[in-house]
């Protein structure tokens, strides 16, 4: 099957695309502001095709039109906040690309103009703000990344830049704050009895604020004891899915939450059952001023309680690494310098 669409950007303008398949394997092309074109340049790759004559090329688009098209999906498929990060970090990409003049399509982005990308954005400040950070310019390098899969996806590119691009060692990366068992339990008894059971499933599954607003009974299987963190028709997870295994504790929680629960959908719902909008962050800050720890200002800080505590307790940090749902051990690793015990205990094991 094969045919034609008009694709408009914001200032109006037409573009047309052919969209076919060959071989089993879905296709997209630019063709050009013409409709005429389009239809012409269509019949002859369905009658070159026909013949067994046909050869794929990539298309060439230029990188501007190819972010126009990835932020218009990223508003359907994203989250806001997933979308405003992408749509910032195209900013300060195309930004850094105005300097290089022989760089307009999406074919001639390669390796070494990450590498020089990674310095440019270590050693410039945008909008006035200090130079980036190591982690912020990885996780540019990894959402860079993933857009451009998806125009390897749309056929635009046959490979990822990116792909070889090394991520700057972390050397300036803040240690996150984490809440101390006591100042746990001063939280717990202060948030009262609506947010008790939010925070205490934040503390012992780690998942994201998300993660949780999105969690729904279908995804909590009490008998198994997990908890499956699954794309939605209304939401995708951060990182792709996992399973989080539930302790004795949280399956209490939820167990009890369950029978209590008239029809509803969403584990924690808001008003009417509908998905909580709840300002949680507001709250939080409200109780952790009142407690005595007014720094921890971020509903975050309980999952970084989570992997800090299990790290201190001795679990090792791929184990941790999974059940955060990190995309990369070196996120990870910002908790390495909780385990110093841990590993002088794993090299008393040796016995040589």
């Amino acid at each position: 099957m094969a045919r034609i669409y008009c694709y408009k950007t914001k200032n109006g303008r037409s573009t047309w695309f052919l969209d076919y398949t060959f071989k089993g394997k879905r296709y997209r092309k630019k063709v050009g502001t013409s409709k005429k074109v389009a239809l012409l340049e269509l019949k002859d790759i369905e009658v070159r095709i026909s013949k067994g004559e046909y050869k794929f090329e990539p298309n060439q688009i230029t990188i501007k039109e190819f972010f126009e098209i990835f932020n218009k999906y990223s508003s359907v498929n994203h989250a806001p906040s997933t979308f405003k990060r992408y749509k910032a970090i195209v900013d300060n990409f195309l930004f850094y690309l105005e300097s290089k003049r022989d760089v307009a399509y999406l074919s001639d982005l390669h390796s070494e103009l990450f590498e020089d990308f990674k310095i440019f954005r270590r050693t410039t400040p945008l909008n006035y703000r200090e130079f980036a950070k190591t982690n912020t310019v990885n996780m540019e390098l990894v959402s860079l990344g993933t857009m451009f899969n998806y125009a390897i996806k749309c056929n635009y590119l046959k490979e990822n830049p990116t792909e070889s691009v090394q991520k700057l060692k972390v050397t300036d990366a803040k240690k996150p704050r984490f809440l101390t068992e006591e100042e746990v339990d001063l939280l717990l008894q202060s948030c009262g009895e609506y947010l008790y059971p939010i925070f205490f499933t934040f503390l012992n599954t780690g998942m994201r604020l998300g993660e949780l607003i999105h969690l729904t009974w279908k995804d909590v299987d009490l008998k198994q004891k997990k908890i499956h963190i699954v794309s939605k028709e209304f939401w995708n997870p951060k990182t792709g899915e996992r399973t989080i295994p539930m302790n004795e504790e949280i399956k209490n929680l939820l167990k009890e939450l369950k029978s209590k629960s008239i029809g509803s959908l969403f584990v924690f719902p808001g008003k009417n059952g509908e998905k909580l909008k709840l300002k949680l962050r507001e709250r939080f800050m409200t109780i952790t001023k009142k407690c005595g720890f007014p720094d921890v200002t971020k509903i975050h800080s309980l999952r970084h309680t989570f992997a800090s505590h299990l790290v201190m307790k001795g679990v090792d940090l791929p184990t941790v690494k999974n059940l955060m749902g990190h995309s990369d051990i070196q996120t990870t690793m910002i908790y390495a310098h909780l385990a110093p015990d841990h590993l002088a205990d794993a090299v008393e094991k040796l016995e040589f």
